[in-house]
């Protein structure tokens, strides 16, 4: 696809338990790190996320496709894996790292 906006992506089933939400929410609150450890987590924060920032309750389906240029709501950190060129998983890890930053580690 050459525009990313007209990209589908496939649906992936999340489950954000409150639980989850209210230690991410406190850790915000508090102004400490929140590392999202993987894409799917990723996903998952930015797709449950509240317009004040907060992380929300969430159980069900999302085809959120992250790229550059992209506002991060959540995260300030995160951890992940190396992934195939051109993949959306790269293309949300560059949308985090900057695109120049990420392809300097795959050299």
């Amino acid at each position: 696809v050459e525009d990313l906006t007209k990209h589908k992506t496939d649906s992936e089933e999340l489950i954000i338990t409150e639980q989850a939400t209210e230690i991410v929410n406190r850790a915000r609150e508090a102004k400490k790190n929140v590392c999202a450890v993987g894409t799917t987590t990723m996903k998952a924060i930015e797709s449950s996320v509240a317009i004040n920032g907060n992380v929300k309750p969430f159980n069900g389906w999302t085809n959120k496709f992250i790229f550059p240029p992209y506002d991060f709501s959540v995260a300030n950190s995160m951890v992940t894996n190396f992934h195939p060129s051109m993949s959306s998983m790269m293309m949300m890890v560059a949308a985090f790292a900057g695109y120049d930053l990420l392809m300097k580690g795959y050299k």
